[in-house]
């Protein structure tokens, strides 16, 4: 019998930007299956080589993306199926991260790439699917129903069919806007086939979850104080803390309503427990996807499922693969968060362009690469920083005519499909000449802004661009002064 869990409320939970005091309320996670108290020991489902804990990046970097996204089916066709497939259903626990996609990134590898961009897609059918008519009655929510939406958006051979719909309520107030807040569409849940369970080697079930859209949404992802977790009830872990702003959504339900929606959480802990009931006996991965805002979602949602320990209540002595697929993600929590996520084994392939600032925040000044003094000394406010979490994948895409284009999910997956297996020595060559290049980009984006009124501003970073063009020690041009310029021009422009 399920047990009924209620989670204390953080005190940074809520935003209520209004001159009327509310009464706040606390988040009650519903009917949730949860285990008993366990060991903290960590089970591995691969055989092959010991799991590495830390966090590594690996560079792909690619220098043309074409003007429209190339249809995941033509990329398909370009490797033999039948060897793909069987290839697939023998090295599935590599390319969902058992050994952190070691020589797997850098060159990329074919699979991954494949399953990469394919993860990619299922997330661009949140955005394919999405109602963004206010006449629709649909409006908010998804066009289409569960049985059929995939057909309807062009994915029907998938091999997966839609199990559930998934909504998250923002707790937050906005005065402009009269009512609460309400539970808006944010993905789904889908399992695949049986026909595609031979082909993948597998039961996978997909989790997706699409980026920001609404303004409380907005409003969400500007709460970024870091606040405890505390998803489990048997440890609440006060060290491991995240982002406010993504736990409102993940936890917040519609409790003021009699008939209102269950949590993100609730709604997503119950299906996936449902899943793995259903489905107990095979062997099965659960993998989260998910876009900008929504990559947060997916891993807070992997972090949740490891915690409680749902991949272990079927086989105590394996754990259930779980695998996060990060398209254009901020950060999500501390160090201990990101600490205790190697800890459980969640694996994150976090795909970033370089240029895009959104995955340089929150933390764009306190941040992991602030933790020490000189490499020896700690700071003792090292747990108040944020942290990224799993291995990077890093694009690098750049377009001068539409530059918020750094953060479309359709020019990621046009990134992706653009590159080939193995880069050619010119381009490893060019590696030490990006900042320098994307530099001269930002210089000249700023020139070209003729019709801004902001000449004290564009004089102010044209100084600073050449000032750091003039040095000649590598340590002043680094990621984190990228991270600075590409999005003061980025905020220019707009």
């Amino acid at each position: 019998m399920a047990s009924k869990v209620f989670v204390p409320k953080p005190s940074a939970n809520h935003i209520v930007v209004s001159v009327e005091n509310k009464p706040s309320r606390s988040h009650s996670f519903g009917q949730v299956c949860l285990p008993k108290k366990r060991s903290e020991k960590i089970y591995s489902s691969s055989s092959s080589s010991s799991l590495s804990s830390s966090s590594s990046t690996h560079v792909a970097s690619a220098n043309t993306i074409p003007l429209a996204a190339i249809s995941t089916a033509k990329f398909a066709k370009s490797v033999s199926t039948n060897t793909t497939s069987s290839t697939l259903a023998q090295l599935w626990r590599e390319i969902q991260g058992c050994n952190n996609w070691e020589n797997l990134v850098k060159p990329l590898h074919p699979l991954l790439r494949q399953e990469t961009i394919r993860y990619g897609e299922f997330v661009a059918a949140c955005y394919k699917a999405f109602d963004l008519d206010p006449n629709s009655k649909r409006y908010l929510c998804c066009k289409y129903g569960k049985d059929n939406m995939f057909n309807q958006i062009g994915m029907d051979n998938s091999g997966y069919q839609v199990t559930k719909y998934i909504y998250a309520t923002p707790d937050v107030n906005i005065p402009i806007q009269h009512g609460a807040s309400c539970g808006r569409w944010i993905g789904y849940v889908a399992v695949s086939s049986d026909d595609t369970v031979n082909r993948l080697g597998r039961r996978d079930i997909v989790i997706t979850f699409r980026g920001t859209v609404t303004k409380h949404e907005w409003f969400a992802n500007f709460m970024s104080s870091l606040t405890p977790a505390r998803l489990d009830p048997h440890n609440p872990r006060p060290n491991v803390k995240v982002e406010s702003g993504f736990l409102s959504l993940y936890t917040s339900d519609e409790s003021d309503n009699k008939f209102g929606l269950e949590s993100c959480r609730e709604q997503l802990l119950s299906e996936v427990s449902r899943l793995l009931n259903k489905y107990k006996g095979e062997e099965i991965s659960i993998s989260m996807a998910g876009h900008s805002m929504g990559s947060s979602l997916a891993l807070l949602l992997a972090y949740d499922i490891s915690e409680l320990g749902l991949n272990r209540l079927n086989n105590p002595t394996m754990d259930i693969r779980v695998t996060v697929f990060s398209f254009g993600g901020p950060r999500v929590g501390n160090t201990g968060f990101k600490e205790r996520c190697e800890e459980l084994g969640v694996k994150v392939l976090r795909i970033v362009n370089v240029n895009d600032p959104i995955t340089k925040l929150p933390g764009v000044f306190l941040n992991e690469n602030f933790r020490v003094l000189g490499g020896r000394y700690e700071f003792p406010w090292s747990c108040s920083l944020y942290s990224h979490v799993g291995v990077e994948l890093v694009l690098d895409f750049f377009n001068m005519q539409n530059p918020s284009r750094v953060h479309d999910l359709e020019a990621y997956i046009s990134s992706l499909l653009a590159k080939c297996s193995k880069r050619s020595s010119s381009e490893e060559d060019d590696d030490h000449h990006h900042e320098v290049y994307f530099l001269n980009k930002a210089k000249e984006l700023l020139l070209s802004a003729k019709k801004l009124n902001l000449l004290p501003m564009k004089i102010a970073v044209s100084n600073i661009i050449n000032s750091v063009q003039s040095q000649n020690a590598e340590f002043l041009i680094n990621e984190q002064i990228l991270g600075w310029m590409n999005t003061l021009t980025l905020y220019m422009l707009f």
